[in-house]
């Protein structure tokens, strides 16, 4: 008991060092690339302490933390919570990491709680050192605020540890269920509410993608349409190449949050660019207050949309469809096979929930894609969650749930010309020549040939019975020569598996003998009797003179004894 107790504590021990080096890994990279930049611009304008707080800024900024800058043209401190999302997916992973490794490390030592000490351990390790890097960067130029430190960089510090130890559990839905009512717990241990479930989740990630996909394309599309203004904005931020090179690196961290505002855009209620300016696919209306920047020059003109604005509606059209066939392939899952297909009804509920959860995505990813910039007109700054939730809602449900329906019934269609393909295809198949039908010579009379795996011959010619040998080139000779015959009959018996009966070699030279054929090679067959000549009655001899009365003579001519020659 007192090793198992101190193995789980090792083990915490290491899941808390783990939270540590996650921490510190990222803080590090950051703090190498500001230093980087920092050696080389010509004009820096502090010394590397300078440097490393603007560091730990960024790197709190990172975790979504809101920066405070203090100094503004006005005098005022100016928030700057605009996060990008980029820069973020570094530390989540590394959190994630490290608690999928520590849970994984763990469960072979401690076994049934593991996951929820390895979350915990990594979670404290990592906040340890937030906390210190907060407490440092609070002396420079961008100190965090001390409440967004609680929300929101503890939640995304908690909710990376968090996945991470789900995913080293095998991602059961059970845990996540644990506050639900009783009822949905009963229903989460079937099999059929999780595979649905699971579909449902695959469902919404794959629309929420397709979203993100849109939008780039639409800021694409745009930064190609405005290139002049975008590489005057570029070339006019700095005059350096280290300056420029920052912009650039800052530029594409932000291309995710560039993505999120296209979706936003093409979704409908589009993004703000201050308190009293919307950019929306029907109109821009107010005073923008948009700040010098190369993605900025994207956004449209000002005034009425046209019909190309009016196309970006095509983005939210293309992830509800991409949703609806995500569900429709899991709803059907072998094309015309109604026994294993869902019902209506579960495809539509199905569908329905991957809705409710694209929503839920597009809604978190556009509330963590802007933020205020300032205290006055760049207060509000980019896409309204709560405006666009909704929007991706009704986009994925109106038009994902009726697709899913249709996509279904596509998949179990019956195939009525299907048949007509295959018969045509077999005609084909019989009137076109095979490659391994030209007849080659067999081989000699008595010598078996090679066969191929599945019995057919090795020559690739179909139709052939797997026994069956080609018959040898008549002999030159003539056919009807003594030695030719006694081959035939010695290549019929040896070829006929031992069912026909031994024939004598010289039986055409006698042609009054008929040979009988014997049933088994180990028995000889008895001769058959053979008929007895008819005796003539032989003339009686004439009698000698020097023979005796009442004697026969031999076939020598002797007298026989005692025998007497009455008939």
């Amino acid at each position: 008991m007192l090793s198992a107790e101190r193995t789980r504590s090792a083990a915490l021990a290491y899941a808390f060092v783990r939270g540590v080096l996650a921490a510190g890994l990222g803080l590090g990279s950051l703090a190498v690339l500001v230093m980087v930049l920092w050696i080389s611009s010509p004009y820096p304008d502090s010394g590397p302490g300078g440097a490393f707080h603007v560091a730990t800024g960024i790197w709190l900024l990172a975790h979504g933390a809101e920066l405070v800058r203090a100094d503004t043209l006005s005098g005022h401190p100016a928030p700057v919570a605009t996060v990008p999302l980029l820069l973020m997916a570094l530390p989540v992973w590394l959190v994630h990491r490290a608690a999928r490794d520590s849970a994984e490390t763990e469960g072979e030592a401690s076994g049934e709680h593991s996951a929820v000490g390895a979350f915990c351990a990594v979670t404290a390790g990592y906040l340890l050192v937030m906390l210190g890097a907060a407490a440092y960067a609070g002396d420079g130029a961008l100190p965090a605020d001390r409440t967004s430190l609680a929300f929101p960089v503890t939640f995304v510090v908690a909710g990376a540890a968090a996945a991470g130890a789900w995913a080293a559990r095998g991602r059961p839905l059970t845990p996540l269920l644990v506050w639900a009512p009783l009822r949905l717990q009963e229903a989460a241990a079937r099999s059929r509410f999780r595979s649905g479930a699971g579909v449902a989740l695959r469902s919404a990630a794959a629309g929420v993608l397709m979203l993100l996909g849109g939008g780039a394309l639409l800021v694409a599309v745009a930064l190609v349409w405005h290139t002049g203004a975008a590489r005057d904005s570029f070339l006019g931020l700095s005059g350096d190449w280290a300056g420029r090179v920052s912009v650039l690196l800052l530029a594409t961290a932000l291309v995710p949050n560039a993505a999120m505002w296209g979706a936003a855009y093409g979704l409908g209620p589009g993004f703000a660019l201050g308190t009293a300016s919307m950019a929306t696919p029907l109109a821009f209306t107010g005073p923008p207050a948009m700040p010098d920047f190369p993605l900025l020059a994207a956004v449209p003109a000002h005034g009425p949309g046209t019909a190309a604005n009016w196309a970006a509606v095509a983005v939210p059209v293309v992830a509800a469809l991409t949703l609806a066939r995500f569900v429709a392939r899991a709803a059907a899952p072998v094309r015309g096979a109604r026994e294993e297909a869902w019902g209506q009804a579960r495809t539509a509920l199905v569908a329905g929930l991957a809705a409710v959860g694209c929503a839920a995505g597009a809604a978190v990813l556009a509330a963590a894609s802007g933020g205020p910039l300032g205290t006055g007109a760049l207060a509000e700054f980019g896409p309204v969650w709560w405006l666009v939730g909704p929007a991706a809602l009704a986009w994925t449900a109106v038009t994902g749930v009726p697709a899913a329906l249709l996509f279904r019934a596509w998949r179990l269609r019956e195939h009525r010309w299907g048949w007509r393909w295959e018969a045509a295809k077999g005609e084909q198949a019989k009137t076109e020549p095979g490659q391994g039908q030209a007849q080659e010579p067999g081989p000699k009379l008595g010598q078996k040939t090679e066969k191929e795996p599945g019995g057919t011959d090795g020559d690739g010619g179909g139709g052939r019975d797997a026994d069956a040998e080609p018959y040898d080139f008549l002999s030159a000779g003539p056919w009807h020569e003594d030695g030719a015959r006694e081959a035939r009959w010695a290549a019929l018996k040896r070829n006929s598996g031992g069912l026909m009966a031994d024939f004598p070699a010289d039986m055409d030279k006698d042609p009054g003998r008929r040979p009988e054929p014997r049933s088994e090679p180990e028995l000889k067959p008895e001769p058959e009797p053979k008929p007895e000549p008819e005796l003539k009655p032989e003339p009686e001899p004439e009698p000698e003179p020097d023979t005796p009365t009442g004697r026969v003579p031999d076939a020598q001519g002797q007298p026989e004894p005692d025998r007497d020659t009455a008939p």
